[in-house]
């Protein structure tokens, strides 16, 4: 299937009733297992760069790494670059071969954050490239609050940024270790009554998994974000091998001790969120 839009995996997941993992990546140890998984699973799988991975490596390079990893897959494989804060940013991902861009102006008012999301999602469409948006300002752990959705707004910005998807605050947080209190399905609800196209939850390591698989069945919500879950995963796996063996010092050898934990994560995540099978 190789590479694929933010809309074609999202439309098929918001008609069927499940979510689609944007699974936040580092490297290419982390990427290439989220692909595994994603193959093993049968599910489609979205690689997400976001900005502490874009300060280690540039866009060109994660666009070529994504891109040979999408297209020798036999799912669809979404080239995402998340957060991306300029438009430029998002020009150099759509250059570098990226399928989809989210631009985040949720910071912003109401009025520039519309005229931004709108002109990025134009040049986003004219590629062929896909773009989500974000209202409502969604905060992290030990740091920046969030501001929550309102529903009015949220109907607004979708209407009128004709973005593919649209991130929401409802009670998530970035950075979360754990389960947290969880999404106030009520203000989903609100939301939901007033849009039609799929929504997006950044923070997704911070719900409970039982209102993550509930509500990837049962709402709107199209698109998890996950991040802290597997790079806890990620470090936990290279502390225990290298605890293991002392005198172990080669990059590769230790490395290919991660693969697996993080691609047994990967696949329960996809299991959860519905997408096994899917693709």
């Amino acid at each position: 299937m190789s590479r694929a839009t933010l809309a074609d995996v999202l439309q098929p997941a918001l008609a069927q009733g499940y979510a689609v993992a944007g699974m936040v990546c580092l490297g290419w140890e982390d990427t290439r297992a989220y692909v595994a998984a994603a193959e093993a699973e049968n599910s489609p799988v979205i690689l997400q760069a976001g900005p502490g991975c874009r300060e280690h490596t540039p866009l060109t390079v994660l666009g070529a790494m994504f891109g040979h990893l999408a297209d020798n897959a036999s799912v669809p494989v979404v080239l995402h670059l998340d957060h991306g804060y300029e438009m430029e940013e998002c020009r150099t991902a759509i250059e570098s071969g990226f399928t989809s861009v989210m631009y985040d102006g949720s910071s912003k008012p109401l009025e520039q954050n519309i005229a931004e999301t709108a002109a990025i999602v134009e040049m986003a469409h004219k590629a062929g490239v896909s773009c989500e948006g974000e209202i409502g300002f969604v905060g992290y752990a030990d740091g920046a609050q969030s501001a929550g959705t309102d529903p009015e707004d949220a109907a607004r910005f979708a209407l009128e940024t004709k973005a593919d998807a649209v991130a929401i605050s409802i009670g998530n947080v970035h950075l979360q270790r754990g389960s947290g209190d969880g999404l106030d399905e009520n203000l989903l609800a609100a939301i939901e009554a007033q849009t039609s196209c799929p929504l997006v939850i950044h923070g997704g390591s911070g719900v409970p998994i039982l209102q993550r698989e509930k509500l990837s069945r049962h709402s709107k919500i199209c698109k998890f974000n996950i991040g802290t879950e597997v790079r806890s995963i990620f470090g936990h796996s290279l502390r225990s091998a290298l605890d293991a063996d002392p005198d172990i010092f080669d990059r590769n050898a230790i490395l290919k001790q991660v693969h697996g934990p993080l691609e047994d994560a990967a696949r329960t995540i996809f299991r959860t969120l519905g997408s096994s099978q899917k693709a």
